[in-house]
């Protein structure tokens, strides 16, 4: 086995989607880009359906029409769940949890056009009016992917912000970017080299919580 398994947990542990920390001065080399979309498309695939495409967007026009397709749609959003916050009672922990929550988003709706990078992946065929087999696979064989770049990224100091609101206006995104019809975008991650020294591991369910022993909620 030549695998550093310390070293393995280590990036699978601490990489987050990064917002704040993405340096918004420094240009990511395409050299980059290309190492990592090589190594994401050693992830898993069904069947050899080896029909993914990354849209790599570094044209600072481009970024910015896409920077407003997705304020179109993410602007909206925030603003109904921050209604939503304060509909709670006063006090109510999920109120301060969703206004924490939201006010990242918003920074990142109203920064979002001075990404360096915009790297959109997407995937031959369409399958909104498919039933749950046939849209389980198709996204099955181009999210593995996005993963390993995000992870491919992570070992080589950049980080990346996973977003899919933009889809929401799928149609104005492809058109700016010249994109066919018969392709789905599945996801757009926000990339550049970050800022600070490292990550840690995030504060998640207990594991023992979310594994289901032979049988739905039988956690032991």
């Amino acid at each position: 086995m030549d695998i550093d398994r310390i070293e393995a947990d280590k990036l699978l542990t601490t990489t987050r989607g990064v917002r704040r920390r993405l340096d918004f001065k420094r240009p990511v080399e395409r050299s980059v880009i290309e190492d990592c979309v090589r190594i994401a498309l050693q992830a898993p695939i069904g069947a050899r359906d080896e029909k993914q495409h990354f849209v790599v967007v570094t044209d600072p026009e481009k970024r910015a029409k896409l920077a407003d397709v997705y304020r179109g749609i993410a602007l909206p959003y925030i603003a109904e769940r921050e209604a939503l916050a304060a509909s709670l009672e006063s006090g109510d922990p999920n109120a301060d949890l969703i206004l924490g929550n939201l006010g990242l988003a918003k920074w990142q709706a109203e920064t979002m056009h001075e990404v360096p990078c915009m790297v959109l992946m997407a995937k031959e065929g369409r399958v909104e009016k498919s039933d749950t087999f046939t849209q389980a696979s198709f996204y099955g064989s181009i999210l593995p992917a996005a993963w390993s770049f995000m992870l491919a990224l992570r070992a080589r100091g950049l980080g990346a912000c996973w977003t899919t609101l933009h889809i929401g206006n799928e149609r104005e995104a492809a058109k700016i970017l010249g994109m066919p019809e018969d392709v789905t975008q599945a996801v757009m991650l926000n990339v550049g080299y970050y800022t600070g020294d490292t990550f840690k591991a995030a504060t998640r369910v207990p594991a023992k919580d979310q594994i289901h022993w032979d049988h739905w909620g039988a956690h032991a």
